[in-house]
């Protein structure tokens, strides 16, 4: 059987000629479709009234979106008007029947007699029992950001039909007005289905929420470590959940049982720091009225957490190294010796290469903690994982306020995705908290978030940038980050891992703000004797 289907070479013309501009009725419609869309309501229900003005105002029955997969292209039937979908999981393959041909060249298709077309797949069973000839097909793309994020398609009655061009032309005017909201309903059901895995997936502790290939790398590594009593040293930004990490490979590691002290050594004064660390007898020093127990002491048996280590100064270094060393110590002021049982976790928001090259940082101390190096991304390095995070400050912090449960508005998505977050994920947390104490309804919008944050919606609205941009580059950032950590920071090979050209791999690193060098040292059989792999 031949197929009826026909692709227009450029929608708007017929014959070479030039179609009118849209009728009144046309035009009508797409007043009442704007309209729709301007209203604040869930993006699902705009969409199946935009579906419904098109069946009541245009004839076009049956009007049914696909959301297209970013990473695969399938295209997955999400909103539908006069169709029951419930229950129902329609997708399509790139190239699959006509909703698939369209996804994948970005072209619309129609077909003037559905009864004669191949290539209709009718997987609904929308059109199981009625006559097919007497239906027109039409199928356009939906693009946002010159990408295809959706199919637009609907029934017509054949005798209604007189020039398919025009039709389509009309369709696709539709799909415009659309396509912002079906990008933003695109981006909500991956991060709804992304929440779904998360459940699914088994996390070293509940407290530490992502599930970009960064994240889930980390929980490997955690799960690997936590067993052993190897020394751990945290490389990460301030704000990027250290103090979570500590607390997963002690929880995951055979010291459940035992203490885990946490001491944040940039807060103690190096007058202070030995006594705070192995303790003093009393009238050791002026002061010392009572004999006091170090914090090595009480954590015997367990784990202690040095935090910020890099901040130590040279004389407590020199006093850190020798506990290392020997496991055993002299509180100050006494003659005993005292002997533990304890695991090291360390960690520092500072780059200890340039400490080492400085001479800031002792070398020998750095080789004691740095058996088994774990690097914590930066927030802007974990793409998706902003909205998850987000979604789940918001049920904290309405759970503990009180709160009815809000809702995160598109227009502050795209905002989180495109901010920078300096101060990573507790920033995040921060800005989120105070949204719910704002937000009077139960929707947060951009005028919730703190000033610090760049508000740029209309700048976003005039470049066709926001989300979608801001999710791709992140993965572009996670895939560099991947072949460095793979390639142990060789430049050369990450390249051919990429399939591209070294030059290029330096210049998308240098623009995106990348530091290669932690990732040197990050796999965990990383060389212990501290020279670097070239």
């Amino acid at each position: 059987m031949t197929s009826s289907i026909w692709r227009p070479s450029q929608v708007g013309t017929s014959g070479g000629k030039e179609i009118s501009i849209h009728n009144f009725e046309e035009l009508a419609a797409l007043h009442a479709v704007a309209k729709i869309l301007a209203q604040p309501g869930e993006l699902r229900d705009q969409i199946e009234q935009a579906l419904r003005e098109m069946s009541d105002r245009l004839g076009m029955q049956r009007g049914m979106i696909s959301l297209i997969d970013r990473e695969t292209g399938e295209a997955w039937l999400d909103v539908a008007h006069s169709v029951n979908i419930q229950g129902l999981d329609v997708s399509y393959q790139p190239g699959e029947g006509i909703t698939g041909k369209v996804a994948q060249t970005g072209r619309p298709m129609a077909c003037a007699n559905l009864g004669k077309e191949v290539h209709f797949l009718d997987r609904t069973g929308a059109r199981r029992f009625l006559n097919r000839a007497e239906l027109s097909f039409l199928c356009v793309p939906i693009i946002y950001d010159a990408r295809v994020v959706g199919v637009l398609s609907a029934d017509k009655v054949a005798r209604q039909v007189e020039n398919l061009d025009r039709e389509l032309a009309m369709l696709s005017s539709v799909a415009e007005l659309l396509a912002k909201a079906v990008h933003s309903r695109a981006v909500e059901e991956e991060n709804r289905r992304l929440r779904h895995l998360l459940g699914r997936s088994r996390t070293p502790s509940a407290e530490i929420i992502g599930h970009s290939g960064v994240m889930q790398n980390l929980f490997g590594m955690v799960t690997q470590v936590a067993d052993s009593n190897t020394t751990v040293l945290i490389n990460g930004e301030t704000g990027t959940g250290k103090e979570l990490v500590a607390r997963a490979i002690h929880r995951n590691s055979p010291r459940l049982k035992g203490p885990l002290v946490q001491v944040n050594c940039a807060a103690i004064p190096d007058t202070l720091i030995e006594s705070e660390l192995f303790g003093h007898e009393r009238g050791a020093f002026t002061g010392a009225i009572h004999q006091r127990r170090g914090r090595f002491e009480e954590a015997h048996g367990g784990t202690i957490f040095l935090d910020e280590v890099g901040d130590l100064s040279a004389a407590a270094q020199a006093k850190l190294l020798r506990v290392l060393q020997e496991k055993q110590f002299q509180p100050l002021g006494s003659s005993r010796v005292v002997r533990v049982d304890v695991r090291i976790i360390a960690a520092t928001n500072r780059n200890l290469d340039q400490d080492l090259a400085s001479g800031r940082f002792r070398a020998d101390l750095f080789y004691r903690l740095n058996v088994f190096p774990l690097y914590l991304p930066p927030l802007r390095e974990r793409g998706s994982d902003i909205i998850l995070l987000a979604d789940h400050f918001v049920l904290k912090y309405t759970r503990e306020m009180g709160k009815p449960l809000k809702k995160i508005s598109p227009a502050v998505s795209d905002i989180l995705l495109a901010y920078h977050w300096p101060g990573n994920v507790r920033e995040l947390e921060n800005c989120i908290e105070r949204a719910i104490l704002l937000a009077p309804g139960e929707t947060i919008e951009p005028v919730h978030l703190p000033p610090s944050l760049p508000l740029r919606v209309k700048g976003m609205e005039r470049k066709e940038q926001g989300r979608l941009n801001a999710v791709v580059e992140a993965q572009e950032r996670e895939l560099i980050t991947n072949a460095l950590r793979e390639t142990r920071g060789n430049q050369t090979r990450a390249a051919k891992l990429l399939g591209t050209t070294k030059r290029i791999v330096q210049y998308r690193i240098q623009k995106m703000g990348i530091d290669p060098r932690p990732y040197r040292t990050k796999t965990a059989d990383a060389p212990r004797s501290g020279v670097k792999e070239e």
